[in-house]
């Protein structure tokens, strides 16, 4: 077979694709890592400039490699010792760095084992990626790694930040205009410390359906409690009222830790209903206690709650008009009854990414063909155990694979690293499986 029958092509450059690149060099497995920026590693998530935007997990489990949670620690002691806290949260750029570097260092110990490809996938032809631009990658597998999309356009208007994360975007807004964010959860809160570091004075009105914000860590880190039969298994209804229980008897951080190294499986295991169920009327609560913000972090922002310049409503966007002086959001108010337009001089989109697998234009494509289809619940591709994709008959493609928060449809947990790093630890298992039996 030729050398590039043994190669595995990488869609996606963040977080998820580059150390999956990484594990397969290590594993002498040979990849083509593509990315649309030609930034690798960093991905949206840890791109963010601002030492203000931390990591929501304690630096100690932050390690890119299952089984070595402590190597960021390790890696912060001799690059970055001030923030070298076991316990900390470190700013989220250093992360960024770490992985770049951890990349970096790969490619050094296993020359020619990556190939860094700057380039927009925009078809998947059997194991060949096309680019935009016209070349063509063969490979003898791939690997969907392409992070979360963008949100929902909220407008085009000049008024409307419609993605916060671009460079310069928060520097448009004036020190003491009043804005109104769309969306209250972890997005809404980098961006609100964002702008006090700037400088900014103003005021600013998050709306989300349910007017819930993300919960703080412990001061110290949390203890898992371990989870008992009646919080795994039963009527949902039943296990609610054991959460609800053990966290009365307890600490309800040490609930969600106990539940943490197992969600996948759950989510796995449970039927359709049961899922629907779950995020029907469990979603909003579930992601404010399970991704949670450091301590320091949610002080910051109940003080500006207490000084009157923070304001969480729940409700519905109705419509957004805006003119050259500022918006104006029309809202609906979570239990019903008018309420007065919610005014600012901008309106910034906290909403979070905005996932329609079947418009997106590289799954859309494998959709129609038959070669993916939707899960039930339209969250994303249904994938096996392993993460391959499944066909329109349910057949899991061998050499087709979906990594990191593509596969949230499948797994659920799949945006945080320790979990990711344990699909990365899996996929590189089963691609590395793939190379040997290719190369008899």
């Amino acid at each position: 077979m030729s050398d590039d029958g043994r190669r595995v092509a990488i869609v996606g450059g963040g977080f998820s694709g580059a150390m999956l690149a990484a594990r397969l060099a290590e594993r002498g497995v040979a990849s083509s890592l593509i990315d649309r920026t030609g930034t690798f590693g960093p991905g949206l998530a840890y791109a963010t400039p601002f030492d203000g935007n931390v990591l929501n997990v304690r630096a100690d489990r932050m390690g890119a490699v299952d089984g070595r949670p402590d190597e960021f620690v390790r890696w912060l002691e001799a690059h970055h010792p001030d923030h070298a806290d076991p316990g900390g949260f470190a700013p989220r750029r250093l992360y960024g760095l770490y992985v770049q570097d951890r990349l970096a260092a790969t490619e050094a110990a296993h020359p020619g084992r990556i190939e860094r490809v700057t380039g927009e996938a925009a078809a998947i032809d059997g194991t060949r990626v096309r680019l935009a631009e016209g070349r063509t990658i063969e490979a003898g597998a791939v690997v969907l790694a392409t992070g979360n999309p963008p949100p929902r356009a909220t407008g085009t208007h000049a008024r409307v930040i419609g993605n916060p994360w671009e460079p310069g975007a928060l520097e448009r807004i004036g020190a003491q205009d009043d804005v109104v964010l769309i969306g209250a959860g972890l997005t809404m809160v980098d961006m609100v410390l964002w702008l006090s570091a700037l400088g900014w004075t103003g005021r600013a009105t998050a709306l989300s359906r349910h007017g819930l914000s993300p919960r703080a860590h412990g001061v110290t880190p949390d203890a898992p409690l371990p989870p008992t039969g009646a919080l795994t298994s039963g009527a949902p209804s039943k296990r609610l009222a054991e959460a609800r229980r053990l966290a009365r008897d307890g600490d309800w951080r040490g609930v969600m830790e106990g539940l943490r190294p197992i969600t996948g499986d759950l989510w796995v295991q449970a039927d359709t209903a049961t899922r629907a169920r779950w995020l029907r009327h469990l979603r909003p609560w579930w992601d404010v206690h399970r991704h949670r913000i450091a301590a320091p972090v949610a002080a910051a922002l109940a003080a500006l709650e207490a000084d009157g310049r923070l304001r969480i409503v729940a409700g519905r966007v109705r419509r957004v008009e805006a003119t050259p002086e500022g918006v104006t959001v029309d809202w609906s108010a979570r239990g019903g009854g008018d309420r007065p337009g919610l005014g600012g001089r901008w309106l910034i989109d906290c909403s979070g990414p905005a996932h329609d697998t079947a418009a997106d234009p590289l799954f859309g494509p494998l959709i129609a063909a038959g070669r993916a289809r939707l899960d039930p619940l339209k969250l994303g591709l249904e994938l096996d155990t392993d993460g391959r994709v499944l066909d329109a008959e349910g057949r899991p493609d061998p050499r087709l694979f979906v990594l990191g928060p593509p596969a949230r449809a499948a797994f659920w947990e799949t945006i945080a690293v320790p979990d990711i790093r344990k699909r990365i630890e899996g996929l590189a298992d089963r691609l590395s499986g793939l190379q040997i039996s290719a190369s008899r």
